[in-house]
């Protein structure tokens, strides 16, 4: 559940839509918003495509820190 919030949090943070996002990760708008909404699992490529995006960790979007910021 901490996911699906985490990453339309960081979505509505850069004012994008589900479409931008959508299209960012090759996908179609509706299984996006599946993912927000934890409908579905979020593919690991998508989470870590996601994760260089928004400039975050993978451990950040699945709710195992709460560090924003990706540890180098």
């Amino acid at each position: 559940m901490r996911m699906r919030l985490r990453i339309r949090d960081l979505r509505e943070d850069a004012d994008l839509t589900q479409k931008e996002v959508a299209e960012y990760l090759m996908c179609d708008q509706s299984l996006y918003s599946k993912y927000e909404r934890g409908e579905r699992d979020l593919p690991l490529l998508a989470a870590v495509r996601l994760a260089q995006f928004y400039h975050t960790s993978v451990d950040y979007l699945v709710g195992l820190t709460d560090r924003k910021a990706p540890i180098k």
